[in-house]
Formats: C-alpha cells, structure tokens, sequence
C-alpha cells in the first residue's frame, strides 16, 4: 500500500503537487503509532527523490525561469528547515482552517478564470513581481511546506502563474526546483532529530522517481491545459480531506 502511495504521489508532485494528500495519510495508516514528526521527515525523504527526478526531467525539456526559481530555491531550502522546526510546536487544527479558505480560493479563482496559467503573459514578469515571487515561494510557501506540508507544490504553481504571469507548464516546471530546495531544507532538520524512516523511505522514494518521471513526462506532452485540470481536481480533493479532518473526524 506504502510503495503504491508512494507511485500515485510521485505522479501527482511531478505534473502540480500535492502528492503529500496521499503520502502522509499513507505513512500514518500504514505504519501504525507513527509520530506525526517522524510521517513528515519519511515524506520528505520520499518526496525529494521525486522532485528532484522531475526537476531533472522538466529543465531538460522546457526552459526553467532561474532568475525566479534559483533564489526562491536557495531561500526555501533555509525558510523549510525553519519551519520542520516548529513542525512539532503547532497543532494541526490551527493551520487547517486558514488552508481551507485559501485552498477554497483557489480552486475558485481557477474555475473563474479559465485562462489563467494556461498561456503566459510575460508583461508581468516585471523587476517587483520577480522579487514577489521569490518571496513568497522562498518564504511564505517554504515555511508552510516544512510546517505542514501538503498542497505546497500547488502553491508554487499558483504563486508564479499569478505573480509573474508563467502558464501552468512553466510554472510548474519552477516549482519543483523549488520544491527540492523545501524538501532538502526540512529533510536535513528531521533527520537531525532522528525523525525519518530511513529504509522504508528509500523503497519508497524508488517508486516515488518512477510516479515523477510518468508525470513529468506526461505533463510536458498535453500542456498547460492538462495541468490546469489536474490542478482543479488536486485541490478540489486537498479541501474535501481537511474539511472531513476538520468537521467529520472531529478536527483530529
């Protein structure tokens, strides 16, 4: 069931994120008694293999804006470790309702704007948007990611097709360089507290690399077009499990 997880999650994180909707849960019913902690640092190290695996296949088969995704990178490999740190300091339940509004949001813009991401419109890729841009992704989306987690390749998507005007390919194609400097930076601090399974997380990312190299390759076949579909569905499914974690399940 893990290694399958680990497959379907791979796919999704290569062609818009979000495959940590199907890992963690995995890693938490899968291995029973888990720490939380010690399900996010196992999901790092199976998610890095598989955004770094994408990352690969995406800048040798359509450009990368390393102007944008380098420094976002580099800030997120710090901002994610920051986060990881306070992984074990704030509860689930404080974090949930302000992603669900965001998440609701987004699917909300997406659907209004069919347009949106799926051609690019350079002009707003101005001097102030690139600086935005590596902000909030580097920053904003990097503490997130190694707080939590789930949805963050989602948010990086969206930050560069709503900041600097990439289409969903591109955009994606940023955000898993991104991605692996978030994935580095919280890996590093829990494995330094001893929370990662170190020999089920290496079978896993194995079938985590094949899911990315399916996706990516998929992905940069159909297009924007079929990434903006996947993304809709994704977060469609992201507010479907929090809001059962929140109001179903009882806000465990």
């Amino acid at each position: 069931m893990l290694l399958s997880a680990a497959v379907v999650a791979g796919w999704i994180d290569a062609v818009v994120g979000g495959g940590g909707l199907v890992l963690l849960p995995a890693l938490l019913v899968g291995v029973p008694g888990v720490p939380v902690a010690t399900a996010l640092g196992t999901n790092k190290l199976v998610a890095i293999a598989g955004t770094s695996t994408a990352a690969v296949t995406y800048a040798r088969r359509t450009k990368v804006d390393w102007q944008v995704a380098g420094p976002a990178a580099g800030l997120a490999l710090v901002c994610a470790g920051l986060g990881a740190g306070l992984a074990g300091v704030v509860p689930a339940g404080a974090y949930r309702p302000v992603l669900l509004v965001v998440l609701v949001a987004v699917a909300v813009l997406v659907v209004a704007r069919p347009r949106l991401g799926v051609v690019s419109v350079p002009q707003r890729r101005t001097r102030v948007r690139m600086a935005v841009a590596v902000g909030v992704a580097g920053v904003g989306v990097a503490l997130y990611d190694g707080l939590v987690g789930p949805a963050t390749g989602t948010f990086l998507v969206l930050a560069f097709t709503a900041v600097v005007g990439a289409d969903f390919l591109h955009a994606s194609a940023m955000a898993k360089v991104v991605n692996v400097g978030t994935n580095l930076g919280a890996l590093v601090v829990f494995a330094a507290t001893g929370h990662v399974l170190w020999v089920l997380g290496a079978a896993m990312a194995v079938c985590n690399v094949v899911g990315a190299v399916v996706g990516a390759g998929l992905a940069l076949r159909r297009g924007a077009g079929f990434v903006r579909v996947v993304l809709v569905v994704v977060v469609s499914a992201l507010v479907v499990r929090l809001g059962w974690d929140q109001w179903v399940a009882g806000g465990v």
